[in-house]
C-alpha cells in the first residue's frame, strides 16, 4: 500500500501549543483566530456577539467547560398542553430541528382531549462496577466476599450518609465472575439509589472505595497466597445503562375516537398506525429511525432540564437491543376496541446537583415544571418521546412526513436566501396552499425577486 506524505501542512498543524488551556480567554481568542482564520476581526466579532450581556452569567457559562470561547445558542422553545398523570404541562424543549416542538405540540394537544399521558414510574435503580483481575482461586475468592461484604457498606459511610439521610443509599453488591468471558476477569456489580440526583460522582466515589476495600481485605487476609494478592484494578465506574431505573407512559381511547376528519377511517388510520409500530419491533433499519424520532422528544427535555442527552442516548438505544436485537422503544396494541400506545425507556436523571442549580435556564425549566422531582421528571420526558414519535407516525401513516416538516423548514431556507421579511410573508403565505420544497421556495424567491436562474441561487443558497 502507497504511504503518501503531506507537505504543504502548515506550520500551525506541525507545531501544537502547550499551556492552551492556561492562557487567559482573550488570549486564547488572539490564537485561534491568528491560527485559523483570513478575518480575524469578523471571527473575534462573532465569538462576542455570542457572549451573555451580564458579566455573571457569562463567567459562569466560562466555567462549566475548559477552553471557553464563547456560547453556542440552541433554540430554547415550549410544547403546551401536556395533560400527564392528571396535570397540565407545558415542556420545555431545546433543539434545533425544525417541527419537533410542533410536533409535540399537536400531539399534546391531541391527547388532551382523550385522556392525557399516563405513567409508570417501574424501577429507580442504578448500576456501577469495580472492574479488576485475579488470578487465584475463585471459589476461596467468592467466600471471602462474602465473608468481608458489610465491610463495604461500613468503609462508605462518610460517603453515604447525606444520600441516606434522603432516603438513598447502597442496595448491593455483588461479586460477578467474568473469566469465561475474559481470562481472569471479574467484577464487583453495586446497585443504587440516588433519590433526585443523578448520582454520578456519589456512585464513582463509592465505587473506589470498594475498591480499596477489597485489595486492603485480600491483602490483609491469610487465606490468599502472594500471588493471589495482586488483584489489579481495572477502573470504577458507573454504567450509563441503566435497565432499572424504567418509565412507562402511555395514551389510550377507543378506536372510533381516532377519527380526525381528514379522510381515514379510525379503523384504516389504526391498521396502519400499528402495522407502522410492528415494522419498527422487527426491522433494524426502520427501528432506528423511528427511535431518533423519540430522541427528539426526549433529548430537547434532557437538554432544557440540564441532563445528560448522551448518557441517556446509550442507555435508550442499548435497551432497545436487550433482547438480541435492536427494535422499537414504543408499542401498540388494540384490545376490546381500546387503542393503546406506550413507550417504556430507561431515563437516569436529576433534579438536583450538576447544572440544575447553576445554569439559569435550567432552573427556569424546572421551576415550568413545577420542580419536579426526579420521577417526575422520567414520567415528563418518557411522555415528551411518546408525543414525538405518535406525531411521526401519525404523520407518516396519513400525510406523509415531509408535508409538515418542510412549512416548519421553509423559513430555514428563507433565512439561508436572505429573505426580507416582506418576501418571508409573501412566500410563506403561497405554501399554505402549495408542497414546500427547496426548489420550489427557491424558486418562488427568484420570482419575487425577479431573478431568472434560481439553479445558481440555489447551489449558493
Amino acid at each position: 500500500m502507497a504511504l503518501y506524505i503531506c507537505t504543504n501542512i502548515p506550520l500551525y498543524m506541525t507545531n501544537p501549543i502547550k499551556g492552551f488551556s492556561k492562557l487567559s480567554k482573550k488570549a486564547k481568542i488572539e490564537w485561534i483566530v491568528n491560527q485559523y482564520f483570513d478575518n480575524k476581526e469578523e471571527a473575534i466579532a462573532l465569538l462576542e456577539s455570542y457572549w451573555h450581556d451580564e458579566a455573571k452569567t457569562q463567567q459562569l457559562h466560562d466555567d462549566f467547560i475548559e477552553n471557553t470561547l464563547s456560547n453556542f445558542y440552541t433554540p430554547y422553545g415550549v410544547a403546551p398542553n401536556f395533560l400527564i398523570d392528571g396535570k397540565m404541562l407545558a415542556i420545555p424543549m431545546a433543539i434545533e430541528e425544525s417541527s419537533v416542538v410542533a410536533a409535540a405540540s399537536k400531539s399534546a394537544s391531541f391527547w388532551l382531549q382523550r385522556g392525557g399521558f399516563k405513567t409508570t414510574i417501574q424501577a429507580t435503580t442504578k448500576i456501577g462496577h469495580v472492574h479488576f483481575m485475579y488470578k487465584g482461586d475463585v471459589q476461596k475468592l467468592a467466600n471471602f466476599f462474602e465473608q468481608i461484604k458489610t465491610q463495604f457498606w461500613s468503609d462508605t459511610q462518610d460517603i453515604t450518609a447525606n444520600m441516606e439521610a434522603r432516603g438513598g443509599g447502597i442496595l448491593k453488591i455483588d461479586l460477578k465472575d467474568k473469566s469465561a468471558e475474559l481470562a481472569n476477569y471479574f467484577q464487583l456489580e453495586a446497585r443504587f439509589e440516588t433519590c433526585d440526583s443523578m448520582g454520578a460522582n456519589f456512585i464513582n466515589s463509592c465505587l473506589e472505595q470498594f475498591a480499596k476495600t477489597l485489595q486492603n481485605a485480600v491483602n490483609q487476609s491469610d487465606l490468599f497466597s502472594d500471588a493471589e494478592k495482586q488483584i489489579q484494578i481495572v477502573m470504577c465506574i458507573l454504567s450509563n445503562y441503566t435497565p432499572q431505573c424504567v418509565v412507562k407512559a402511555e395514551v389510550s381511547c377507543p378506536i372510533a375516537q381516532l377519527d380526525e376528519g381528514n379522510g381515514v377511517s379510525p379503523e384504516e388510520f389504526v391498521e396502519k398506525f400499528s402495522r407502522a409500530v410492528r415494522i419498527a419491533e422487527i426491522e433494524p433499519y426502520r427501528a432506528t429511525t423511528h427511535n431518533k424520532g423519540i430522541m427528539n422528544g426526549i433529548d430537547a427535555v434532557v437538554v432544557a432540564t440540564g441532563n445528560d442527552y448522551r448518557a441517556i442516548e446509550a442507555a435508550c438505544h442499548t435497551y432497545a437491543a436487550k433482547d438480541g436485537k435492536y427494535q422499537s422503544l414504543t408499542h401498540c396494541e388494540v384490545k376490546n376496541g381500546i387503542f393503546k400506545f406506550w413507550i417504556e425507556v430507561p431515563l437516569a436523571l436529576g433534579t438536583v446537583g450538576g447544572l440544575t442549580s447553576l445554569h439559569p435556564m435550567v432552573k427556569f425549566s424546572l421551576d415550568l415544571l413545577g420542580r419536579p422531582n426526579a420521577q417526575q421528571l422520567m414520567s415528563i420526558i418518557a411522555a415528551s418521546g411518546l408525543a414525538q414519535n405518535f406525531a411521526a407516525l401519525r404523520a407518516l401513516v396519513t400525510t406523509g412526513i415531509q408535508k409538515g416538516h418542510m412549512k416548519m423548514h421553509l423559513l430555514n431556507i428563507l433565512n439561508q436566501l436572505e429573505a426580507t421579511d416582506t418576501e418571508k410573508e409573501q412566500i410563506v403565505d403561497h405554501f399554505k396552499n402549495n408542497t414546500v420544497t427547496h426548489s420550489a421556495a427557491v424558486a418562488k424567491f427568484c420570482e419575487i425577486r425577479g431573478v431568472k436562474n434560481p439553479e445558481s441561487l440555489s447551489k449558493n443558497a
